[in-house]
């Protein structure tokens, strides 16, 4: 797993465009932007540098503690590699690939699995 960057977290917005892997086909249906750190189990939502709640995958918010390089401005430019994109929704953490296959295509969106699974969980 390497380390994320700007870069490598534009080419995995790239790579699910069109699913439910991206927060142009999620926000819609509750999806947050997020991050977990796998070493830790905390989960970041993606967050402004100022703290506001962002409506997409942004490094510069995340705290101190996940961040490894930032430039002269303070823009990070790396992260831990344990840390992984991806949503919360009904405070649980799916990673962009749980979320595109959750959701299917974004032409094909059936929230009805987000419904069925909202369900069970109150069961």
């Amino acid at each position: 797993m390497g380390q994320m960057t700007k870069i490598s977290l534009a080419l995995e917005t790239a790579n699910y465009r069109g699913t439910g892997g991206v927060s142009e086909n999620n926000s819609g249906l509750g999806f947050q932007p997020a991050f977990v750190d796998r070493e830790t189990g905390t989960v970041h939502l993606s967050r402004y540098p100022d703290g506001r709640m962002a409506p997409c995958h942004l490094l510069d918010g995340l705290p101190a503690e996940v961040v490894l390089v930032r430039n002269e401005q303070g823009r990070v430019m790396r992260v831990k590699a344990s840390l992984v994109s991806g949503f919360v929704h009904e405070a649980h953490f799916y990673t962009r690939q749980e979320a595109a296959a959750m959701l299917g295509s974004a032409a094909g969106f059936d929230n009805s699995r987000i419904q069925d699974r909202a369900s069970r969980r109150a069961a």
